[in-house]
This record gives C-alpha cells, sequence and structure tokens, in this order.
C-alpha cells in the first residue's frame, strides 16, 4: 500500500483515492514524509509583478519569512499553501499579514463544458513577447500590478506556466488574459494541483464573457494534463468575479494567503482615511499614491474628491487634480474658453478660426452674420458654451441657417457666452502636462458598438453604457437620449435595428469621456510639435496641472489644433502614464523618487 501512495505522489497526474491525505487542504498539519518525497523544496516562482512563494514546499517556516523579506520594491510577493499562517504570521507581526482574500478550488474532475462557445471571443496562448505587452496595458487598465515582460516571455517557454489571451473575434484585438501555474510541474506537487492568476479583462474594449472564455479555456488545459484542481484567490468583495466562479463550478476552500506588509498592500492591512472609499477614481489614484508616500490623506469632502494632503508639516488641498498650486486666475483662463484661445494665439499656439457671440447671443445680428460667413469660408461649425465641461451644450457639425440658432439656443443654454469656431476634422487628442512637462497623452474616442448580429442598436447602447459605467465607477456612460438617436439616425441606422456582426457603429458626436467615450495611448507617439504646443500652451495659461486639448490628423505628425484648455484633467483616465506620480512630485517634490508605487514604468 505505501509502494502504490509514493508512485501516486511521484506522478501526481491521476486524482488521487479520498484515503490519501491532501497537503492543500490540511494547512493545519504536516503530510507524512512518504507523501512529499519527491516534492521539490523551498519553491518560489518569479512572476514578473512578484513571487509566488509556495509555503506546502517549505520546512521551516522561518525560510518562508526569509523568502517573504526577500520582496523586492514595487512589487507583490504572494505566500499560498501556508502550514499553520496564523503561526507564520506571529513569527513576524510586523512584516506579515493574512490577506483578507478567500481561496476559492474547482475539482478539475467535476469541470463540464459548456455547450456553447461564446462566437466574439476566442482564446489562445500568448504567440510573441509584444503581446505580453498588451497584456501589461490591460493590468494597468484595471489597476493591476504590471509584470516585467521580460521575466514573462522567459517562463512562456516552459510548460510550467500558462499564459492565455482572449482575442475578440470581430476586432482581433486582445481584450482579456490569465495566467496559469502547474504545481506539478513546478514542485512535483502530490495534490495534482494548478493555480489560476491575474484574469483580467479590458474595460473599455472587451465583449461580454471574457473572463468566464479565459477561465473555462484554462481549466481544459489542465484537465487535459489530467490535474486535480485548479484554485485561485480573490479578494472577498469582490463580488462579480466571485460570483462568476461560483458559476463555473469553484467552491471555497482552505488555502490561506499571507502577504507582506508594503505600499501596495496597505489598503489590506492599513485603516484608511475616512471618506477614501467614497472618492471617485480621479480623485482615489491621487489618494492611493499620496498613501504609499506616506503622505497623510484627509477626504474633506468626498462628493467632490476634495481632500487636504499633508508631508512634512506642509499641507495643500486638492480637489481631484486641481490644486492650490493653481491660481484663481489660471483657473478662469481655463474655464473661459474664449480668454484661452486668444491667449494660445498670443503665444503663436496654432487655435481654430473663431466668433466670439454677444451677452445675448441670438439677438446678436452682427456675431451671426459672421458665423454664417465662417461657415461659408470653412464649412461646418462646431458651437459651444464659452464656460463649461463634460461636453455639454456642444453641437458638432452646424451648416448655417435655423440650424446654427438651434445650436447657439443649446450652448446658450448652459452659459450665456458662446464661442462658434471652424470645425477642424481630426482626432480628438488630449495631452496631460504636469510641470510645464508632458506627462501622458491619448486619442479620445466617440462612445460606439459593435454589432454581434442578434441584438438592436438600443439593446447593444444600453449594454456598453452599463460596462463603461461599472468600469468608471459611474463617471462615464452612454446616455439613450435624442443626441445618440440622431447620430444613428445619420449613420443610416434606426435604433431598433440589428447592427450586423463586426460593425462598429459610433453613437455620439463628441469624444468625452462622461458620456461613453473611450481613449488610446499616444505618449509614445506624439510629434515634438505637439509635445511643445502643449508645453507653450501650460505656460502661456499659467497653470501647473492641465489637459490640452488638440485636433490632429495624425499624432505622428506637426499639424494640429489646439481647442481647450482643461484645469482639472483626469488623471486616472490615462493608466499606465505616472500621471498620479507626477502630481506628487509636483505637490511634494521631497517624495521625488519614492519606490513604492503600485506600478512599474
Amino acid at each position: 500500500m505505501t509502494t502504490t501512495r509514493r508512485r501516486s505522489a511521484v506522478a501526481g497526474l491521476r486524482h488521487r483515492s479520498l484515503d490519501v491525505p491532501a497537503i492543500s487542504s490540511r494547512n493545519w498539519q504536516r503530510p507524512p514524509r512518504w507523501f512529499t518525497a519527491a516534492m521539490a523544496a523551498d519553491v518560489v516562482l518569479d512572476m514578473g509583478w512578484g513571487r509566488l512563494v509556495f509555503g506546502q514546499t517549505f520546512v521551516d517556516q522561518r525560510d518562508v519569512v526569509d523568502a517573504l523579506r526577500a520582496e523586492e520594491n514595487g512589487e507583490r510577493d504572494i505566500a499560498m499553501y501556508v502550514r499553520d499562517p496564523q503561526v507564520l504570521v506571529g513569527l513576524a507581526p510586523h512584516e506579515l499579514f493574512l490577506d483578507p482574500s478567500i481561496t476559492f478550488r474547482l475539482p478539475l474532475n467535476r469541470y463540464r463544458a459548456p455547450r456553447d462557445r461564446n462566437p466574439d471571443v476566442f482564446v489562445r496562448m500568448v504567440r510573441d513577447r509584444a503581446e505580453l505587452e498588451e497584456v501589461n496595458r490591460i493590468y494597468a487598465t484595471c489597476g493591476m500590478v504590471t509584470s516585467d515582460a521580460d521575466v514573462m516571455w522567459a517562463n512562456h517557454r516552459t510548460r510550467t506556466f500558462t499564459y492565455l489571451v482572449a482575442e475578440d473575434t470581430r476586432t482581433h484585438e486582445i481584450v482579456g488574459t490569465v495566467t496559469g501555474v502547474d504545481h506539478v510541474l513546478a514542485f512535483g506537487d502530490p495534490d495534482g494541483g494548478t493555480s489560476l492568476w491575474c484574469l483580467a479583462a479590458d474595460p473599455q474594449a472587451a465583449p461580454r464573457g471574457v473572463g468566464e472564455a479565459l477561465v473555462r479555456v484554462l481549466a481544459e488545459r489542465y484537465v487535459a494534463r489530467g490535474r486535480a484542481v485548479l484554485d485561485l484567490s480573490v479578494i472577498h468583495d469582490n463580488e462579480g468575479a466571485i460570483a462568476l466562479y461560483r458559476r463555473l463550478g469553484f467552491r471555497p476552500a482552505p488555502p490561506v494567503v499571507v502577504k507582506r506588509k508594503n505600499p501596495i498592500n496597505r489598503p489590506l492591512f492599513s485603516p484608511q482615511p475616512e471618506g477614501l472609499s467614497g472618492l471617485n477614481p480621479y480623485a482615489r489614484i491621487i489618494a492611493d499614491e499620496a498613501l504609499r508616500r506616506g503622505v497623510r490623506v484627509e477626504v474633506t469632502d468626498g462628493p467632490s474628491g476634495e481632500m487636504r494632503l499633508t508631508c512634512a508639516g506642509r499641507s495643500l488641498l486638492t480637489r481631484e487634480s486641481l490644486s492650490e498650486l493653481t491660481s484663481a486666475v489660471a483657473m478662469s483662463r481655463c474655464d473661459d474658453k474664449r480668454v484661452t484661445r486668444r491667449l494660445l494665439a498670443a503665444r503663436g499656439v496654432r487655435v481654430p478660426r473663431a466668433v466670439e457671440l454677444g451677452a445675448d447671443p441670438l439677438q446678436d445680428d452682427e456675431g451671426l452674420a459672421a458665423c454664417e460667413e465662417l461657415v461659408v469660408a470653412t464649412g461646418p461649425v462646431v458651437v459651444k458654451p464659452a464656460r463649461g465641461e463634460q461636453g455639454k451644450g456642444i453641437t458638432v457639425g452646424v451648416a448655417g441657417g435655423e440650424e446654427l440658432r438651434r445650436a447657439v439656443a443649446e450652448a446658450a443654454s448652459h452659459c450665456p457666452d458662446v464661442l462658434v469656431e471652424e470645425l477642424v476634422r481630426g482626432q480628438d487628442l488630449r495631452i496631460v502636462v504636469i510641470d510645464h512637462a508632458v506627462v501622458a497623452a491619448a486619442i479620445r474616442r466617440p462612445a460606439a458598438v459593435r454589432g454581434n448580429g442578434t441584438d438592436d442598436i438600443r439593446t447593444l447602447v444600453a449594454r456598453q453604457g452599463r460596462r463603461r459605467e461599472a468600469a468608471t465607477h459611474g463617471e462615464s456612460s452612454i446616455p439613450l437620449d435624442e443626441t445618440t438617436e440622431n447620430v444613428v439616425a445619420d449613420a443610416g441606422y434606426a435604433m431598433d435595428d440589428v447592427l450586423p456582426r463586426g460593425e462598429r457603429l459610433e453613437v455620439r458626436r463628441t469624444a468625452n469621456l462622461h458620456t461613453g467615450g473611450t481613449i488610446d495611448d499616444v505618449t509614445d507617439d506624439l510629434h515634438p510639435d505637439l509635445v511643445e504646443a502643449a508645453m507653450s500652451a501650460s505656460r502661456a495659461i499659467g497653470i501647473p496641472v492641465t489637459g490640452i486639448d488638440l485636433l490632429v490628423p495624425d499624432v505622428s505628425g506637426p499639424d494640429h489644433v489646439v481647442i481647450e484648455a482643461n484645469e482639472r484633467p483626469g488623471l486616472a483616465n490615462h493608466a499606465p502614464r505616472p500621471t498620479a506620480q507626477r502630481f506628487l512630485d509636483l505637490l511634494f517634490p521631497e517624495t521625488r523618487g519614492f519606490t513604492g508605487s503600485a506600478q512599474r514604468y
């Protein structure tokens, strides 16, 4: 009987008999030596974002402590399957903590494949190193710790690691990823175990069912290898993920995760400032970076994103990316688009041709006549309130006549002062400038849906709106309003029409993120003239933090016009660019160079 049990432990490829003890199910009990005789000792795997410390391979708990102490700055090591985790934490209570996560386990002999596959998603192995950069992009977009692509690529070339990506079959873009680790190949696990890590889907582009498709394909690969279980760890309040795992047959399991008390993990083991959880993403990204640096955070008004940040006896009030370092004059210059364009034009920055209408714009006959002349000279125009944000009151593509008067009336309902500009065709480019240096740039695209050949446009818009709202914590959604219906009608569709599979349809005219717009990072592709224009604009306005909006035919070319400047750009929109880091550098230069950031750049 002993020989049979030893053979099972060595092979590790068959589902075990119920009378064989399972290491990972009994973290309070040391397994018999014969059961672990073929298992490697003191196993630590480098994942690129941190290391996995397999506790069941360690005999001495102090060696687990030493392994966690070797954690690199900016990374997140994880110890799992630790024997007597409470004892381990007791050996170094000031350094370690029990992670508030739940381990879920899928017995692979009970897994059942779905009857129908998701036609919009194709899951496959990573093909080249460049795709791992896409994986990192998704990590960053989801607020996860990014990984060393070289480490991932080296891991990928072994069978111990499985890096899967999900491809949108309609666009062939990578929209999701998951990583698997085969414990049998890693250290000869007698439990026949495997584990799932870093499940992520692009919140802007992924179709429905990406997460489920990734989990299923990973499970099926390990079923084919004859493995026994698939484990994963999920934070206790991630209700959406937990619901998915339960639906797929995962159930809670005994293993506990132990982590080191580091700046990345601080929210998991340290009391958070009162009101922190109520902050929107644009304020929260700043608060999180401040806390990592040891800057005190006091939420003074959660709904508006206002905080007091204190470091070394100096305090500054911030409202998202607007701080006391921005003067009232600079803020007023951004607030009034007419003033902005005049200041920029005087500095030699290119701006569109425009007409400024008086305080009662519909009665400004001379101004309206000038607008008609502008239409004749340049073609359709843009009508916008001189003051305002989030794209409210803006009408694009106005051809003159009665249409012009309606657009002016709409703009005037938001602000009595109205600006009419030539419509410059091109991509909507936002450049974030902090301390007069470019930190991030992104092309902003209007809200759009992609057809699946089954659902009507109204359903697609509502679904995409819910996804955007969930991904941005309520900051972005697609309105089902008259504007959306008009844009759809201009494209030749009705809201009840079924959009052909794979066809992309823009449903808003402006690329505003609050109305469902999306962004694509182009920081590395900017032409030097665009960089110089953005920095010149920030200096002309005299503002330390700003989002400069341009229209460009191509980000790699010099042609552009600057259309406005925003005094409170949303820093959270530009992950993985270090916008929050540079903002804290500006506020508290003494913390510059801090190495405990949750993301690597």
